[in-house]
């Protein structure tokens, strides 16, 4: 079985390591002590809580595309017609083309807290030599 250090999972779920150790002892995410006292949180465990808190946006709302990064716009590059759009979500950078019209409504720019909502009908996976 998998198994995650508390440093591990809070790079997973883009939280520090704080906020995992105040969900398992709070009992929000279950984990056990291994024979040196670090706990150690089950993949299936983990794989379980990160599936509750993004089941949801920060509103409260469903929506059919689950694929949800809040994070911060770092750049805006407007011409007369596009626009160009980059988000900081944690570790991921997420780039989006939209009218400059909707970018100006929106008030796009550097500072501004964004949601990126990606839809899509094919995404790749890739699993890392050493996770």
């Amino acid at each position: 079985m998998t198994t995650f250090r508390i440093s591990e999972a809070a790079s997973l779920l883009g939280v520090s390591a704080d906020t995992v150790r105040r969900w398992v002892d709070t009992g929000r995410l279950p984990a056990r002590r291994d024979d040196h006292g670090h706990r150690l949180i089950s993949g299936a465990e983990l794989a379980a809580f990160a599936r509750s808190q993004s089941a949801r946006d920060e509103h409260g709302s469903m929506s059919s595309a689950r694929n949800r990064f809040r994070g911060i716009v770092t750049e805006v590059v407007k011409d007369t017609v596009m626009a160009q759009v980059e988000i900081a979500a944690g570790p991921f950078r997420v780039v989006s083309l939209m009218s400059r019209r909707s970018a100006d409504e929106l008030g796009l720019e550097p500072g501004v807290v964004a949601v990126a909502v990606v839809k899509s009908t094919t995404v790749v996976v890739e699993v890392p030599d050493n996770p």
